[in-house]
């Protein structure tokens, strides 16, 4: 038995998250940083706090504060039921529990909704979504991550998006992570050695860490490339 979600859900993750993520080194902080599908993360806000700015992308950004709380409490009972079914798919080191977990996403949320509309204003958090990252210049940033969104929903998404989307990635970025590599049924995602081979055979360094973070059973895996 795993997880069955119909679309995205709109869950973020906090700084320490990414960190964790991503293996995200100080020096990693201080580059320019793209968040792609971002959700209600509160790790724009918490770099923000720590003097770097990150820019959001996310097409959950064309809705107000107000409806992306309401989407967030309309699918968290769910999914955190779906949870709590499935307790042999899940480590509680990071997050202690089901409700340990609820009550990470939604101080993330809090965080989130708190600095919303100032992020907006000053251009932090973009409208847009893969696999076309509409009015971003080449190599406009040095690093471009991706948290629980591609591999994730391979079931949502086929290959074809997947390829067009980390192309995408690399086009307006030096360097891009995607984490988890696992799907929401906690199988590695089979797209993953087809965006191997594509991103190999068009030149660019690309390779499979070990991160120190795993909610999902197996799932503390990220796939890295960068321009050679």
């Amino acid at each position: 038995m795993s997880v069955k979600l119909e679309s995205v859900v709109p869950f973020g993750r906090s700084l320490d998250e990414y960190q964790q993520i991503f293996n995200l080194s100080e020096d990693d902080l201080s580059k320019n940083i793209l968040g792609v599908g971002d959700g209600p993360a509160s790790f724009n806000v918490e770099m923000l706090k720590l003097g770097h700015v990150v820019t959001s992308l996310d097409p959950l950004y064309g809705r107000s504060a107000i409806e992306i709380e309401q989407q967030f409490h309309a699918v968290v009972d769910d999914v955190i039921q779906q949870v709590k079914a499935t307790p042999e798919n899940w480590v509680w080191t990071y997050h202690t529990s089901p409700d340990n977990l609820r009550a990470n996403r939604e101080k993330a949320l809090t965080r989130f909704v708190k600095d919303y509309e100032r992020g907006r204003q000053q251009g932090r958090y973009r409208i847009g979504a893969l696999p076309h990252l509409l009015g971003l210049e080449d190599r406009s940033f040095d690093l471009a991550l991706c948290s629980h969104f591609l591999f994730l929903y391979s079931e949502q998404f086929d290959c074809e998006f997947h390829l067009a989307a980390i192309q995408e990635m690399l086009r307006v970025a030096t360097e891009i992570r995607i984490f988890p590599l696992l799907t929401l049924s906690r199988d590695k995602s089979v797209y993953v050695e087809s965006v191997i081979q594509m991103l190999q055979s068009n030149g660019f360094e690309v390779g499979i860490q070990k991160v120190a973070y795993e909610l999902q059973r197996g799932g503390n895996q990220m796939l890295w490339a960068r321009h050679s």
